[in-house]
């Protein structure tokens, strides 16, 4: 099995990355309703291609996170947080998820953060065992806070130092 490789994207990535986006969409993680068509633009000025860490394997896109500021404030630059997390369900299983996750901490640490956050719903069991895996900690749970599938889901909050 060849290596994964982990880069930053690049705006040639834009349809790869709409594509994986579009067919890895679940009310497992998301809260947004099913992407339809027109898609909009997956790059833009709040997502820029420079925030993403993609991973390819054999020369094709398989997952992507992307880092965000998610307050624009002096006293909160310190913090960057996880906004996107996707591995293809055919690349599953392989560590590429860990992997993206180990990039994003190694990447914050370059861009100065001290800590990590993100968010994930109480019904994703395997991203929270990865992410405890990693050092992430609960921090926090919002109980009930979507209402996916017919069910309130819960919005956990967790962080890391670095």
């Amino acid at each position: 099995m060849p290596e994964p490789y982990i880069r930053t994207a690049t705006p040639a990535d834009e349809e790869a990355l709409a594509h994986l986006d579009r067919a890895t969409w679940s009310t497992l993680h998301a809260v947004t309703p099913r992407p339809e068509p027109p898609y909009p633009p997956f790059f833009d000025e709040r997502h820029p291609a420079q925030d993403f860490l993609v991973a390819e394997l054999a020369g094709r896109l398989v997952g992507y996170v992307r880092l965000a500021r998610m307050i624009p404030l002096p006293a909160h630059a310190h913090v960057l947080t996880i906004q996107g997390f996707v591995v293809a369900e055919e690349a599953r299983g392989l560590g590429l998820g860990r992997a993206l996750i180990r990039a994003a901490v190694a990447e914050a640490r370059a861009r100065g953060a001290r800590r990590l956050t993100l968010r994930v719903l109480g019904h994703n069991t395997p991203a929270r065992k990865l992410y405890e895996t990693e050092g992430f900690a609960v921090e926090g749970v919002l109980p009930g806070e979507f209402f996916l599938d017919g069910a309130y889901v819960d919005d956990v909050c967790m962080g890391r130092l670095l």
